[in-house]
Formats: C-alpha cells, structure tokens, sequence
C-alpha cells in the first residue's frame, strides 16, 4: 500500500500543491489545516510520516511536534518541518523538539519529495521499496508483478492490495478491520467477511504446485503473513 503522509498547513496554496505532488508520486495524502485536526486525524489513521508547518493559527507545529513525541503511540512518527525561519537557532529548535528533518521556505518540491523519501527508508523502509521480499515470494511495485520461487503469479487488483499490505508486515497478526481499512479504505462499507473470502483467493494463487501456505489464521484475531509457523 500507498505510504501514508499528513500535511498540516494553513494556507490553502501550498497544502493544495503539496497534495497533488505527493499523490501524484504514489503517496496516501491527508490535509489538516490546524494542530487539533492534526491530533484528531493521528489518532484516527496513523500516519507513515507527517509534513508539519512551524506557523499554525493556534497552536504551533512547534507545539503539535512536542506533544506527539510525549505519547508513546504517537513519538515514533517521522516528522518533518516546513518554515519560513532560516535562522540557525531556530533550525536547532526545531530539530530539538524532535523533527526529523526541517525545510526552510521556499523550498523545491523535488527537494521535498527526495527528503521526506528519504526519511522513510530510514523509518519504514518496506512503504517506500519498490520491491517486497518475504519467504519465496516477490511483489514488484513498479513492474505490478507477482512472484513465487521465480514463478510469475496472477492476481486480481484486490488481491495484490491485500497481499502488499500484508508484506508490509511480515510476522505480525493483522486483524481483520486492520486489513478492511489498509485496503480497502475507512469509508469502504464491506463486511468483514469480505477479508475471509479475499484471503482464501489469495492464498489459492500462493499456493499452486502444493507450495506452503504463507498466511496463518490465528483464530479470534486475523492473520499473519510470512511468519514460521505458517
């Protein structure tokens, strides 16, 4: 899946630019325009990295920053800083506060891209890498293309959203709501159900000439991907 970014910016331009530039690059793009519609929209979908403006109109992306770095759920998210202030000290502030890295406006755009993609293969390398491995089985982003064992596999557009995510996190137990939102969307109105029957698709397509099954079910819970008991 789409690496998730959050953009807090109050001025309606830029947000609007960084938006098209960063979907148009493969990104998962939300908006806020203030740090409490910030916080509100961390804690609903946590998000891969955040793009923060120092200026906000109530509190500061100074602020948002500090707060997010003092709650264990929210202090290991890669943020960087957007700001019209360029003086040293000022960058040192910021960068003390927890930023990852810091942008001085005006910026270039690429230059962004190049850094908040940078960012992430420190912190998330499997959502900006363009090929997957886990076990015998390569999903290749850029080519689209499904492997086994050198084996070309062939699945449906569901199915290779389900099978992303899944590589996405090798070893661990995603529950079925985690899998409805992360490919289908939080405004999608599917049943949970619909994951069972995706799931056994999938693990159809995997599993041709006898190989093993790289999905475990854990009952009660949801499924895990990749891991040794499967």
């Amino acid at each position: 899946m789409s690496a998730k970014l959050l953009i807090v910016e109050d001025e309606d331009a830029l947000s609007e630019l960084l938006r098209y530039n960063f979907e148009a690059d493969g990104f998962a793009v939300t908006v806020a325009a203030t740090a409490e519609d910030a916080e509100i929209l961390v804690s609903e979908d946590t998000p891969d990295i955040i793009v923060l403006d120092w200026m906000l109109p109530s509190a500061s992306g100074i602020e948002l920053c500090r707060r997010l770095r003092s709650r264990p759920d929210t202090r290991n998210i890669p943020v960087l800083i957007l700001t019209a202030r360029g003086e040293e000290a000022d960058r040192v502030r910021g960068l003390e506060t927890g930023a990852d890295d810091y942008v001085v406006k005006p910026f270039s755009v690429p230059e962004l891209l190049a850094r908040v993609k940078a960012i992430l293969r420190r912190a998330a390398p499997e959502r900006v890498a363009e090929v997957l491995q886990v076990m015998d089985i390569e999903l290749d982003r850029t080519a689209h293309q499904v492997t086994r064992g050198g084996r070309e596999i062939h699945l449906g557009p569901t199915e290779y959203r389900l099978l992303e995510f899944l590589m996405q996190s090798p070893g661990r137990v995603l529950s079925r709501a985690q899998l409805l939102d992360g490919v289908w969307g939080h405004d999608a109105y599917v049943d949970e159900r619909t994951v069972d029957v995706h799931i056994g698709r999938l693990r159809k397509a995997l599993m041709s000439r006898s190989q093993s099954d790289p999905i475990r079910t854990v009952r009660g819970a949801g499924y895990v991907f990749g891991d040794r008991q499967a």
